[in-house]
């Protein structure tokens, strides 16, 4: 009997044994369950880390791209070769060939198509061009400006802004000589054709720096007018080399003829002078004093506007 409660009493401690090594498998087997788990919750937390770091790291490299993209094509259109206007303005530019031929032979017909090209000449000046620049835009027109070399220098800076604003703005820019200077351009009225390069291309060189080297003109105006010199032949031969035209004018608003007028005698010297044209160039100057010829202009479109004119300019 004494044996019997032995031997139950030592399998109750081997169950108890067992049972308790059991339990501690069990924890052990826990445990290590819990701990993959919480490595892989780990391993996929650090895995969507680096893959937002490789997202972003895409996305930056995309941006970059998108950048260097922006700048090739910005360095490209640097190195186009711009003449007259800007490419998106070309659409109200018109061939100069076509209008110098007109002028030529007085032949101011269209095919009953009205344009009308509105110039200006002596600036750039930094108290009228400014204002004549504001209507322009006020009035969502396009002009030529003929430029002089003498007066951009003279306004410095500013005259210089004020051109990148006419060649942003949409108009075009045309070379009206450096000097203006009759004696220099045209000795006892003839043309020296070497001075007359020589004074152009101060002017060209002046453009460039302002505008860009690949900037170029093929519109010139000679001082006085085409028509006012002797030995122009020469001139014609030069131009033609170079793909180039000297344009005159068919209609004025005479703010460089005879005595002072003001705005409204300007505007009326104007439309009188385009009367009948269908092709209309109309010489104005935006120099130092010329005040009222801005005071005129707006009078000026609204002639050309209601009577049925497009604006066009110079290239």
């Amino acid at each position: 009997m004494r044996k019997r409660r032995v031997n139950k009493k030592k399998r109750m401690i081997l169950t108890l044994v067992c049972l308790i090594f059991m339990g501690a498998l069990m924890c052990k087997a826990w445990a290590s369950v819990d701990g993959k788990v919480h490595i892989n919750k780990e391993q996929t937390k650090m895995e969507e880390e680096q893959n937002k770091i490789a997202e972003e790291k895409s996305r930056q490299e995309e941006e970059q791209k998108k950048i260097e993209a922006e700048q090739r094509k910005i360095e490209e259109e640097k190195k186009k070769n711009i003449v007259g206007v800007k490419a998106e303005a070309e659409k109200f530019s018109y061939d100069a060939s076509k209008v110098a031929e007109k002028l030529s032979k007085y032949n101011y017909s269209n095919d009953g198509k009205k344009i009308v090209f509105l110039t200006f000449d002596d600036g750039t000046s930094t108290t009228v061009t400014p204002e004549i620049l504001r209507i322009l835009k006020e009035e969502n027109v396009k002009a030529t400006f003929f430029l002089t070399g003498q007066n951009i220098e003279r306004g410095g800076d500013k005259a210089k802004s004020l051109i990148k604003q006419e060649f942003d703005d949409g108009h075009a820019i045309a070379n009206h000589s450096y000097s203006h200077d009759y004696k220099i351009l045209y000795p006892n009225r003839v043309l020296n054709l070497e001075a007359f390069k020589q004074d152009f291309n101060k002017t060209d060189k002046i453009l460039k720096e302002v505008l860009g080297e690949n900037f170029s003109t093929r519109v010139i105006r000679c001082p006085g007018g085409y028509m006012s010199w002797k030995g122009m032949g020469q001139l014609d031969e030069y131009l033609k080399e170079k793909n180039m035209f000297s344009i005159d004018w068919n209609a004025l608003n005479g703010d460089a003829e005879g005595k002072r007028k003001n705005a409204e005698e300007l505007k009326n010297y104007a439309i009188k002078t385009a009367e009948g044209k269908e092709m209309v160039v109309i010489l104005m100057h935006d120099t130092y004093g010329k005040e009222e010829t801005a005071k005129s202009l707006p009078g000026i479109i609204k002639y050309f506007k209601n009577n049925g004119y497009e604006f066009r300019t110079l290239v």
